[in-house]
């Protein structure tokens, strides 16, 4: 039994959508709000938003009068002129504030548009994942009450000619309500802090005076601010200074890799909870203790589209063909890889986010992060996944009991043939070839394709084992550290070769 029965009155119910309702209703519902919303838009005068919702089918509709859109598609046709300070471009009003984008992918950042509207909408969600705690078993409780210490970006913004810019997580604390400050950690002098090394030494050195329940940001970041504080006070564990702490949420990034060295830091199990906090908006949420996956946020301020991530609608490159085959939400079928399209109330439309997912419970809306459209290998027909390397690293930790906090995979030409090259970031002594044969046979059982052309095309599995302090200086080269930044999992490109200058000079 739960600890707690949460019986809500039915008006706060249906305000927060707590109410199990029908993903295709509710998908609908809220795309025709977007639509009444910016149909005087300049984006919606042009795509005939009121011959949409006049239409029979307004989401099939919808599909054919609206061409997808790419990040610099529609930054080059629409997001460039608001930035330039022109208002009701794709969303009512003036965009006053833009996060920049993360990824290591890209050279330069991207200005992704943060209304008030997707504020409210993000923090709905975060409202409804923190009323589900009360349901989850053999937890403490009190430690919600406790301080939430979150790594995120510098609320410190950038400013433009009418507009701030920085990090969706700096620009959610920079507009946190006054009742949570009391329990927001740092705290706002050393959440403005924009070096990262300095404010993780501000954070070591207040740590003692803090009660934390939560702890809050990326794995790689949260981790290492873990190993610090332990290193400082010569600690057994993290609990012996915050005997509270009691949940890590986290996202971005799958937490599977970094699980069995994160455990060795902590004196008691804690709760880990997955979020799916995108630049673009709060797209989905773990609603249940130990779920395997997170439920979309169907039922608020984001539509959702689904493309199969297929050769039929991506090119070798992983970039979307021109007229996708999208599905709706009741479209879709478990177990396969979809790339997502979203469309907002901060003004993007059918918009390719770059993330593949998974559906696992279709009636209740459940998915699993699978990877990134760009980010995965497929030389010779192999299919090789992230959630496929994920795995394989878990499942090599675990057996050899080892910590791999980094890695990434590139592929390469062998002889006549092809190759994978793995970078692992592992401290411990360890046999190159034999971790790369023990990656190689977990691959093979875990991924069909793969076990097929590792008898044909796919001639060689090579590991090189690196100081996790290379991936964290490269990360760093690049302007990419601390925050919601993540090492990429595949490279690629003129990213591949900066890693090889980069290693070959460390």
């Amino acid at each position: 039994m739960p600890i707690f029965e949460i019986n809500l009155p039915k008006g706060l119910n249906k305000a927060l959508g707590l109410p199990q309702r029908s993903p295709r209703r509710s998908q609908l519902r809220v795309l025709k709000k977007l639509l009444r919303r910016a149909r005087y838009t300049e984006f919606g005068q042009k795509f005939s938003f009121d011959q949409i919702l006049q239409s029979k089918h307004v989401g099939k509709s919808f599909q054919q009068s609206v061409p997808a859109y790419n990040y610099n598609k529609i930054y080059k046709e629409w997001w460039h002129k608001t930035l330039e300070g022109q208002p009701d471009i794709t969303w009512p009003g003036k965009i006053k504030f833009f996060a920049l984008s993360s990824g290591t992918s890209e050279a330069a950042s991207k200005y992704i548009p943060v209304t008030n509207d997707l504020l409210r909408g993000n923090k709905v969600i975060m409202i409804k994942q923190l009323i589900s705690l009360f349901n989850y078993k053999d937890v403490p409780l009190a430690s919600i009450g406790k301080g939430w210490l979150t790594l995120g970006g510098s609320t410190d913004l950038q400013k433009g000619p009418g507009y701030y810019a920085g990090d969706l997580s700096g620009i959610t604390a920079k507009k946190a309500p006054f009742w949570f400050q009391p329990f927001y950690k740092p705290g706002r002098k050393i959440a403005k802090e924009k070096d990262w090394n300095k404010k993780l030494k501000e954070i070591v050195e207040k740590a003692p005076n803090w009660d934390i329940g939560f702890i809050v940001g990326v794995p790689a970041w949260i981790q290492m601010c873990i190993e610090m504080i332990i290193e400082r006070y010569q600690l057994n564990n993290i609990h012996e200074i915050w005997p509270n702490l009691a949940f890590f949420v986290h996202g971005g990034v799958s937490f599977e890799p970094y699980k069995h060295g994160f455990e060795k830091l902590l004196g008691k199990p804690i709760s880990y909870i997955e979020t799916y906090l995108a630049s673009e908006g709060f797209l989905a949420w773990q609603d249940k203790q130990n779920g395997a996956g997170m439920r979309l946020s169907f039922n608020q301020h984001i539509f959702f589209e689904f493309v199969p991530f297929d050769e039929n609608n991506f090119d070798a490159d992983g970039e979307l063909i021109e007229n996708p085959d999208a599905l709706m939400i009741h479209e879709v079928e478990e177990g396969k890889d979809y790339a997502i399209l979203i469309s907002t109330v901060a003004g993007a439309w059918r918009y390719l986010i770059g993330d593949t997912v998974r559906f696992i419970d279709k009636a209740n809306a459940e998915i699993i992060i699978t990877g990134r459209t760009k980010h995965f290998l497929s030389l010779v027909g192999e299919h090789l996944s992230v959630d496929n390397m994920n795995k394989a690293i878990q499942l090599v930790s675990e057996e050899l009991n080892i910590s791999i906090p980094e890695y990434c995979v590139t592929g390469e030409p062998f002889d006549n043939f092809f190759a994978h090259r793995w970078y692992i970031a592992c401290d411990q002594n360890l046999d190159e070839k034999m971790l790369a044969s023990m990656i190689d046979e977990k691959l093979v059982a875990l991924n069909d394709d793969y076990a097929v052309e590792r008898k044909s095309a796919l001639k060689e599995i090579s590991v090189s084992i690196l100081k996790e302090s290379v991936f964290l200086s490269f990360m760093q080269s690049k302007g990419k550290i601390g925050g919601q930044h993540k090492f990429p999992r595949v490279i690629k490109g003129d990213l591949l070769k900066d890693w090889k200058d980069f290693i070959s000079k460390n």
